[in-house]
């Protein structure tokens, strides 16, 4: 049996963490992020990932999540730790929750897809940010899915999706009734390809190997099993998955503010002023330890509240989750970045990381909607702090 197939057997935390290093040490640094998904697949890593779910989809266990991410984002490549983090904390998920039917039955373009998803041989790009509404009002989107007859009808916009240049699979959210209610929500399974389905690159040098980009929907027609469970359950799911992906969200913080912190320690310890390297001075050593402090401090609440995150019962978890990420991360390479100087502005350094980490203090919800929310939950917190 070969090293990759035993470690894809071993299901302890220590056996996932090799089989992802396994998975990814052929994968040159800086290949494209479809070959990082295409590897972990073939390797086993995004089957062995999920727990077994629920009607509202496949949970991912918390720990071989964070073991994920810590893999991927070792390889310094944040557009491709953004790729892998949406697929594996969000899009599969999602999709997921629809893959189930008959069992007599040939398998659904939902079923196909998510096959074809956990082996690698593609990827499925999460549309929800709507080009109708504001990131954050989900609930004001303007992308319709209209039933008729045995088809259904996809027209709108999106923006901001990652993978949206490379996805095989298009996993769009839209209404089919007007108005906020909850229930006039639902999922739509686009293969990329399809008649009246438009990509284009976003306008941005940040994240490049994310392929994030603006997709447009011309009254895009597609047989009704391309629904992705049952009508009117799109919010639910998503909410059900969302604190899933603000852990990812803080797992990968955790794990790139740290490699930075790392990094900028070795840099400071080359450094010298009159012979003696920079490391040695009190303030720099007082401003690095406050940042270590910080990420430290994160760690432990996802370590806290992991479990209760992917079981998807709990707003708070997620909530406290992303809105420490946003008070963190910045806070944290923006000292990086001042310690590292001018080299800070070198391919590799802080300042670059910076400017791409800020998808973490907007993606998936702004840090101060996230602070409002804790805000209106502090009488429930407030009584679990004193319990």
């Amino acid at each position: 049996m070969s090293d990759l197939a035993s470690a894809s057997r071993d299901t302890t935390p220590a056996g996932y963490r090799k089989l992802v290093a396994q998975a990814l040490a052929g994968v040159p640094v800086g290949a494209p992020a479809t070959d990082v998904w295409r590897a972990l697949g073939a390797a086993g890593a995004l089957s062995t990932l999920y727990r077994r779910g629920n009607a509202l989809g496949p949970v991912a266990d918390p720990a071989r999540l964070g073991a994920l991410l810590r893999a991927v984002d070792a390889r310094a490549d944040n557009g491709a730790t953004l790729s892998v983090l949406v697929q594996a904390a969000s899009a599969l998920p999602v999709l997921g929750s629809g893959r189930s039917g008959p069992a007599s039955a040939a398998p659904s373009p939902v079923a196909a897809a998510w096959g074809h998803a956990l082996a690698g041989t593609a990827q499925v790009a999460l549309a929800a940010t709507d080009e109708a509404a504001a990131g954050s009002d989900l609930s004001g989107l303007g992308t319709q899915v209209r039933i008729e007859g045995d088809q259904l009808v996809v027209h709108g916009g999106k923006r901001w999706v990652t993978n949206a240049g490379t996805a095989e699979y298009l996993l769009v959210l839209g209404r089919h009734h007007p108005g906020r209610h909850f229930t006039n929500f639902s999922w739509v399974l686009v293969p990329a390809r399809t008649a009246g389905v438009s990509v284009s690159p976003a306008p941005t040098g940040l994240l490049a190997n994310s392929a994030t980009g603006h997709i447009g929907f011309d009254s895009v027609r597609l047989p009704a099993d391309h629904l992705v469970g049952r009508n009117g359950r799109g919010m639910a799911v998503f909410a059900r998955h969302m604190s899933t992906e603000r852990l990812a969200g803080a797992q990968w913080a955790v794990a790139l503010t740290g490699r930075v912190l790392a990094d900028t320690r070795e840099r400071l310890l080359r450094r010298t002023v009159d012979g003696e390297p920079l490391w040695h001075n009190a303030v720099v050593r007082q401003g690095f330890a406050e940042c270590l402090v910080r990420v430290a401090q994160l760690r432990a609440l996802c370590d806290s509240l992991a479990e209760t995150a992917v079981k998807g019962q709990s707003l708070s978890a997620g909530t406290l989750l992303k809105s420490a990420v946003g008070l963190t991360v910045d806070t944290v390479l923006a000292r990086c970045a001042q310690l590292q100087g001018a080299d800070g502005f070198a391919a590799g350094g802080a300042q670059g990381v910076r400017a791409e980490a800020g998808v973490l203090g907007i993606g998936g919800g702004v840090t101060e909607l996230m602070l409002a929310g804790v805000a209106d939950m502090s009488e429930q917190l407030l009584a679990e702090l004193r319990t």
